[in-house]
């Protein structure tokens, strides 16, 4: 071997080496004999170097994947002597061979046996069993061995993505199949034999053997008769492992696969009683003497095992009608509900998340009773009182720094909140009282609580809006009894002055219950006042924690906006306390705004809101709307010309994104118009105007274009919903400068906005859209034509996206019954134009644009197809139309398993019916005389 080429195999080689050794590696890959050279390196350990053993491994593996078949049966008896070699020196070298040559010698094992199994090598297991024995180097090996060869039969995350990969999964699953049931006719019992000896013998001596003998026990349960592991002497031992501290991880994990295992309802239920009564009289049930959270996250697994086992066992007994054996099953469920309190209230979240399911399901099987017995009512009570518990946020919790361990706290919480539904469907009238009575408790002293219980107790009314669910948010009418309890929290919650209490996670819940409950305040205005004043002060927008302010920003926007004609009597006061709030943040240095650009978005869109929805008349609506507008327009100005100065690169883009910031703030403000008619009503079409004339001049400024276009044609987006036809004497001049230097992205920009223009005006743009037709496409194909680096994804990606918006383009002029457009740009300008949409429905493997393209051609046949069409276009038909209809399905890229290829081909179906429509019979006899036997 190459030994210059071996030094790269080590981490630590430096690059140039390491480069050498991949391509010798891949030499090594399409060599005829490489690999002879590998297993004679293995059988005869030449090499001492661990990463060279590896290498002479992954090139084996290679062998057997890809090539093993060009063998001769000589060569395959080969390798097959190699490796039986290799395993035999393992029980003889001094020293172990690392975890990682282990770990890769098992996947090569297994990929031999899955290759040579059902042919030419059936004593595979048998073979190795024999030169192992109860070596426990030669042990290890053999376990590793079988740990791979289930994964290799049993994929259990399988994806399927291609048609080509799809057929050969289903080969992969129906040789697998083949393989296990050879498996468990030929040598199955006899594995299971040796599971036994290896546990018999190492379950005292050698805890690391044991645990592994136990995951190979674990993993093939799920695929081989259980009655070869839950027999007498198999699950004594297991239960014996139970109270061995080292091994009563492994055992837990087992006897939930044992457990998980699908039988016959009945057999289930017995089993999972009989491991009940064992493990109970051992102790195992008494958690409170238990302090090793690893094992107790282990059995809560377990436990859960077992209580779904038998719910699922109860649930197929009711559907046979087997009610006696249901009630003596749910008898057995009803026996695990108080360790399953116990594990769900435990402090460690692991321990209680892995119960979770147990409990859910156990809620399920109430809900579908009848009536409930005071047992179970008590039960019901003990989870709910559980879950809010568990809700709690620990001391620990880091909320300015959120890491991974709260992240699991909050999707722990998420699982938590669905046991909350559930108790919901259960005992509404239980979940409400019990949530009031800790809501009122924690309220009238929350200056001396904790900030968790304070918190839990917002959240757990928050909650309730979701866990009891009405139409519209409607929760203060309909179910008096409700409407009463809730309504009393929520004036607690806003006259308790708990709005001020110093922790951010409360504050937040308070915005958040207050948004979330805002038809309160239809029943009680008389506390807008108040509510309002906690989101303009310290509490809310002006909090020192960013987090909440910008959290703040958000809900006030939504608060406004729900409150709609209740905020008249406040909007001036209003108006006048966010007005510093609206400055727009000039770029100088160390200047630092309350609120990010993103929150403000939020702040000016209130301030639209407010001015929108008062009863103020027309002239205040625009002389507000104006006093909001006119300090956005004027730095506008004043920053553009900072710009068009400033030098230093960093600078012209902390203008650029200033500048961008006070378009994006006008346009946020015209969301509280919904079309046209109302910013007439409110006599603002004049401002707006004035600040299209303010912005426009920023698409001719050389700096910065792609931040600069990208903000003015978001606002020209927002004017033509605004302004209608107001707008249109300045989208020709904003689209000559667009179309000026632009690149892939600012195209793909550009075109929705046209397309936009020409689907709302439709024939009023005809002139325009005439005029521009040809520059856009001149644009478009000059992007599309430059050259591209060959391995350039995003460059690639790019194109594509652009060729979309392209055909998006021709879509939405010829559907706007535009076509005169295409038309009138002459006769070989219209011809380029056709061939584009035949390239793109044939010949480029993006089912989106094909689709795209095969509506433009039958709409186009639609319209020009008939007998006084344009001069050449039936011609077109016949010679291009038509192939690509047919050409197109049968390129190796056009991919059925794909859901956009099956629109694309429905489409294609389309685009020859309207053919046939149009052309009649001449269409049949041209496929039949010309076309198809051309084929």
């Amino acid at each position: 071997m190459d030994e210059q080429a071996l030094l790269g195999l080590n981490p630590n080689a430096d690059a140039d080496f390491r480069q050498r050794a991949l391509a010798y590696f891949e030499q090594l890959k399409i060599s005829q004999d490489a690999w002879q050279v590998c297993a004679e390196a293995l059988a005869q350990s030449i090499y001492s170097d661990d990463h060279i053993k590896f290498f002479c491994f992954q090139v084996l593996e290679h062998q057997i994947k890809f090539k093993y078949s060009e063998l001769t049966e000589v060569q395959q008896q080969l390798i097959r002597e190699t490796l039986i070699t290799w395993l035999q020196a393992q029980m003889l070298n001094p020293q172990p061979e690392k975890t990682f040559i282990r770990n890769k010698a098992a996947q090569v094992f297994a990929l031999l046996f899955v290759t040579e199994y059902l042919t030419k090598w059936p004593k595979f297991f048998f073979d190795i069993l024999s030169v192992v024995d109860l070596n426990p180097r030669g042990v290890d090996m053999y376990l590793r061995i079988l740990m791979a060869v289930d994964a290799e039969l049993v994929d259990r995350d399988v994806v399927h993505t291609s048609e080509a990969s799809y057929f050969a999964l289903t080969f992969e699953a129906r040789r697998n199949t083949l393989l296990k049931d050879t498996m468990r006719e030929q040598c199955i019992p006899s594995l299971v034999e040796s599971w036994y000896q290896i546990l018999q013998n190492y379950q005292y001596n050698n805890s690391e053997l044991t645990c592994q003998c136990l995951e190979v026990v674990g993993a093939y349960v799920s695929w081989i008769d259980l009655s070869l592991i839950a027999n007498e002497r198999f699950i004594n031992m297991l239960l014996g492992h139970m109270s061995v501290e080292v091994l009563r991880e492994e055992a837990c994990d087992c006897l939930f696969e044992i457990v998980n295992k699908g039988m016959d309802p009945i057999d289930k239920t017995k089993l999972v009683e009989s491991l009940c009564q064992v493990l109970q009289s051992a102790g195992l049930f008494s958690i409170d003497q238990e302090d090793d959270v690893d094992f107790l996250a282990r059995f809560s697994k377990l436990v859960n095992g077992m209580g779904q086992a038998l719910i699922a066992s109860w649930t197929k007994l009711i559907k046979n009608g087997d009610m006696k054996s249901a009630q003596d099953t749910l008898q057995a469920i009803e026996a695990k509900v108080a360790l399953m309190l116990q594990l769900l209230i435990h402090e460690d979240d692991d321990i209680s998340s892995n119960i979770i399911g147990f409990c859910y399901d156990y809620l399920h099987i109430l809900k579908q009773l009848s009536a409930l017995s005071d047992q179970q009512k008590a039960n019901v009570e003990a989870i709910m009182l559980a879950v809010m518990k568990k809700l709690t946020y620990d001391e620990e919790y880091n909320f300015e720094n959120e890491g991974e361990d709260e992240a699991m706290f909050v999707e722990y919480r998420k699982q938590l909140k669905l046991l909350l539904d559930r108790l919901a469907q259960v005992s509404p009238e239980l979940l409400l009282a019990s949530v009031r009575r800790v809501f009122n408790t924690t309220l009238q002293n929350w200056q001396t609580t904790r900030f968790m219980e304070v918190e839990v107790a917002i959240r757990l009314l928050y909650m309730l809006a979701e866990a009891l669910p009405v139409s519209h948010g409607a929760h203060f009418s309909g179910d008096v009894t409700k409407a009463t309890a809730l309504q009393d929290m929520m004036r607690t919650l806003v006259t308790s002055g708990v709005s001020a209490y110093q922790h951010t996670s409360v504050t937040l819940e308070f915005f958040e219950t207050v948004v979330r409950y805002e038809k309160f305040f239809a029943v009680e205005p008389q506390h807008i006042p108040t509510v309002l004043m906690a989101f303009l002060d310290h509490r809310g927008l002006r909090h020192t924690s960013p987090k909440v302010r910008s959290r703040t920003a958000y809900l006030f926007s939504r608060f406004v906006k729900s409150l709609n004609k209740q905020m008249n009597p406040f909007i001036e006061d209003v108006l006048n306390r966010i007005q510093d709030l609206l400055e727009l943040s000039p770029p100088e240095n160390g200047y630092q705004a309350l609120l990010s650009s993103d929150d403000q978005l939020f702040i000016y869109e209130t301030a639209g809101v407010l001015i929108v929805n008062s009863e103020y008349s027309a002239e205040r609506k625009q002389a507000l709307m104006r006093n909001l507008l006119t300090p956005l327009m004027e730095k506008f100005k004043v920053l553009l010309e900072k710009l068009m100065m400033a030098q230093d690169e960093d600078r012209q883009m902390a203008l650029a994104d200033c500048l961008n910031h006070a378009v994006g703030f006008a346009s946020r403000t015209s969301k509280a118009f919904s079309n046209k008619q109302t910013v007439k009503q409110c006599g603002c079409s004049e401002v707006y105007l004035d600040c299209l004339q303010t912005f426009l001049p920023a698409l001719s400024c050389p700096l910065q274009k792609e931040v600069l276009r990208s903000g003015v044609r978001t606002f020209l987006h927002r004017m033509i919903i605004c302004l209608e036809e107001e707008v249109l004497p300045f989208i020709p001049s904003a689209s000559e400068h667009m179309l000026k230097d632009c690149e892939a992205k600012d195209l793909q920009e550009f075109i929705p906005l046209i397309n936009q223009i020409t689907a709302k005006f439709k024939t009023q743009v005809s002139p325009f859209l005439q005029q521009m037709f040809m520059p856009l496409l001149h644009a478009i194909f000059e992007v599309l034509l430059l050259p591209a680096e060959e391995n350039d994804q995003s460059a690639a990606l790019e194109k594509q996206m652009l060729r979309r918006s392209y055909f998006a383009f021709l879509q939405t002029v010829t559907g706007s019954g535009m076509s005169e457009v295409i038309a009138n740009q002459g006769a070989e300008n219209v011809e380029r134009v056709l061939f584009t949409v035949i390239q793109g429905a044939v010949d480029y493997p993006d089912p989106i644009a094909q689709k795209t393209c095969f509506i433009i051609l039958s709409k186009l046949v639609e319209l020009w197809g008939g007998k006084d069409g344009p001069v050449g276009f039936a011609d077109f038909v016949y010679k291009h139309i038509v192939p690509a209809c047919f050409l197109a399905p049968l390129k190796q890229t056009f991919d059925l398993a794909d859901a956009q290829t099956v629109l694309a081909l429905s489409e294609c179906a389309v685009t020859l019916k309207t053919i046939h429509l149009k052309r009649g019979p001449e269409c049949i006899q041209y496929l039949q005389q010309e076309y198809l036997p051309s084929l």
